[in-house]
């Protein structure tokens, strides 16, 4: 059971997403508030899952609390607004719900989480040593990226872009060790402080350079020298 509170200083609205909770099997409504203060005092004395919270409230407005927060649950905003899907992407939310809102594009939304937080349950060894796949966000869904569709993996900043076989590269927010620790190691191989390459995909090397697609050149520092070149060592035919 994913555990939920609400937030919204409309009553009708907050009632409105109790009911959806309820209704839905794999959530569990631990609270409702009235503002944000009264869910920071729930927060501090009861395990969250998942917020599903307004924006546009007196006080403190829903996107202000989230971003005040040192470690936020899953997130959801309700709101009327439009204009603040961009904001909420900004602070990691799984999803954005413009009221007024169906049970369902609630459920639709709530599907989305249990998705992200299946994904979260898993043991990273289960997800590199027994499974051909792992679970991203990008852009408010949950994408599967199949490890067999990897090419390379390119740090930027805050985000990572993972360059696929055959479809546009994919946008996450995470950090390179974070997916590092993901990956199988008899699979991919870091050689760069940004780059992390499938070893099945391959095919040229040039100069301490991985090239792919013909234009694209992944440098190999030298930090990661030593590891690639036993690589190449051990599967070179002389």
């Amino acid at each position: 059971m994913i555990r939920c509170i609400a937030i919204d200083d409309e009553p009708l609205a907050l009632q409105q997403i109790a009911g959806y909770i309820r209704q839905t099997p794999f959530l569990e409504l631990a609270g409702l508030c009235e503002s944000a203060l009264q869910a920071i005092e729930i927060l501090e004395k009861t395990p969250v899952d998942l917020m599903f919270v307004d924006i546009n409230m007196p006080d403190l407005n829903g996107m202000d609390f989230v971003r005040s927060l040192e470690n936020p649950p899953m997130v959801v905003f309700v709101t009327a607004y439009g204009e603040y899907a961009l904001d909420g992407f900004r602070v990691d939310a799984i999803d954005y719900l413009l009221k007024p809102v169906s049970y369902d594009d609630f459920l639709k939304s709530a599907n989305k989480v249990k998705a992200w937080y299946d994904a979260l349950q898993q043991k990273p060894s289960e997800i590199t040593s027994n499974k051909d796949f792992l679970f991203i966000k990008s852009e408010y869904k949950i994408l599967r990226i199949n490890f067999e569709d990897i090419k390379y993996i390119e740090a930027m900043s805050e985000y990572i872009r993972i360059h696929l076989v055959n479809s546009k590269p994919v946008m996450t927010q995470i950090s390179m060790k974070a997916i590092e620790d993901q990956l199988p190691s008899d699979r991919f191989m870091r050689v760069h402080r940004s780059y992390i390459v499938s070893l099945s995909k391959i095919s040229v090397i040039e100069r301490n350079r991985i090239i792919f697609d013909g234009t694209v050149y992944i440098p190999v520092s030298e930090q990661y020298k030593s590891r690639f070149q036993n690589y190449i060592d051990k599967n070179f035919l002389a």
